[in-house]
C-alpha cells in the first residue's frame, strides 16, 4: 500500500470530506426539480414543448392526464401529498414514487419520470403499475416481488390489445379495417371451449356461463349475469378492454375509439353467433366503461 504524505494527503482528504456535499447536492438538485415540476402542474404551466415522452406516446395525451391530475388535486385540496417523494436517479431519468388521492376518497401511488438535459428538465411519463426488481440484488434469484392479481390482470390485457392494435395498424393499409377483427373471431373454438369445459349444463346455457366465468376469473373484468334462462341472458360487464383505451397514453395515439369498439363487437358477435344466440350489446356511458349483453334465441 502506498502511503501519502504532506499536500497530497491534505488534498485527498479534502477531496473525501467533498464527496458527501456532492451526492447531497445532486439529490437536492433532483428535489428542486421535481418542486419546479410540481409548481408548475399546479399553475398549468406545463406546455408540449417541455414533454419528451417515450417513444409511441403522445404528448398531447401526457397534457392531458396531468390537467386531469390538476383538477382532481385542486378539488380535493391535496397538493401536500406531492410533498416527499421516493427519489430514484437513473442516468439522465430520475424517477419520483408519491401516493396522493386520485379520486374520492381514493389514494394512488404514481411514478413520475423526469428527463434531464443540461439545466433544463422534460416531462417524461407517469405509470401507476412498476414493479420493484430493484431489490432483488441476492443471487440466484428465484424469488421476486409480486403485484395484486387484478394489477396483472390489467397488464396482461394490455399487452395483449397493444399488440393487436399494433398489428392492425400493419395491416389494416393493405388489406383494410375488418381484416384484423374478422381475422380475430374465435366463436367455434369458444364455443366448443364452453361445451367441453362446463359439460353439466346444456351447451346453450353453457356459453353464458362460461363467457362469465372466462370474463370474470381469467380477465379479471367485473362481471354481473343479471339473468339466466333457456331463450334469454343478460351479462353485466366492466371491460379492461375499454378502460385500457381510456388510461393508456399510447393506444388513444393509434387507433380511433370506432376502429376500436369494433373489434370487441366482432369478437362478441361472432362467439354469440357460433353458440346459437343473437346478441345486443348496449353501453351505459360513451366510454363503453360499463356494458350490458343481452342474449336472446329461438326456443
Amino acid at each position: 500500500m502506498v502511503k501519502m504524505r504532506g499536500p497530497a494527503a491534505a488534498i485527498a482528504f479534502l477531496a473525501l470530506l467533498a464527496l458527501p456535499a456532492v451526492f447531497s447536492a445532486q439529490g437536492q438538485d433532483d428535489l428542486a426539480i421535481w418542486k419546479e415540476f410540481v409548481m408548475a402542474v399546479k399553475n398549468g404551466k406545463i406546455t408540449l414543448d417541455r414533454i419528451r415522452p417515450y417513444e409511441g406516446l403522445p404528448k398531447e395525451v401526457l397534457l392531458e392526464q396531468l390537467r386531469i391530475f390538476k383538477q382532481i388535486q385542486d378539488t380535493h385540496g391535496t397538493w401536500k401529498e406531492w410533498a416527499h417523494p421516493e427519489v430514484f436517479p437513473v442516468g439522465n431519468e430520475v424517477h419520483y414514487i408519491v401516493t396522493f388521492t386520485s379520486g374520492e376518497q381514493t389514494k394512488g401511488i404514481f411514478c413520475f419520470t423526469l428527463l434531464k438535459e443540461g439545466r433544463h428538465w422534460y416531462y417524461r411519463h407517469v405509470e401507476n403499475i412498476f414493479i420493484r426488481l430493484d431489490k432483488v440484488d441476492k443471487f440466484p434469484a428465484s424469488e421476486f416481488p409480486d403485484l395484486p392479481e387484478e394489477t396483472k390482470a390489467w397488464q396482461r390485457e394490455e399487452n395483449y390489445w397493444s399488440q393487436m392494435v399494433y398489428f392492425d395498424n400493419v395491416l389494416s393499409k393493405e388489406k383494410g379495417k375488418d381484416f384484423l377483427p374478422s381475422l380475430l373471431k374465435d366463436g367455434a373454438g369458444y364455443y366448443l371451449a364452453a361445451k367441453t369445459w362446463v359439460p353439466f349444463v346444456p351447451p346453450g346455457r353453457a356459453f353464458i356461463l362460461y363467457a362469465c366465468w372466462e370474463q370474470g376469473r381469467l380477465r379479471g373484468n367485473p362481471v354481473t349475469l343479471e339473468s339466466l334462462t333457456d331463450r334469454e341472458a343478460v351479462v353485466r360487464i366492466k371491460p379492461q378492454f375499454f378502460a385500457l383505451y381510456k388510461q393508456t397514453g399510447h393506444l388513444r395515439g393509434q387507433i380511433s375509439f370506432e376502429d376500436y369498439r369494433r373489434i370487441f363487437e366482432t369478437i362478441w358477435q361472432d362467439r354469440a353467433a357460433a353458440a346459437g344466440w343473437k346478441l345486443e350489446i348496449k353501453y351505459e356511458d360513451p366510454e363503453c366503461l360499463d356494458c350490458v349483453m343481452r342474449f336472446t334465441r329461438k326456443s
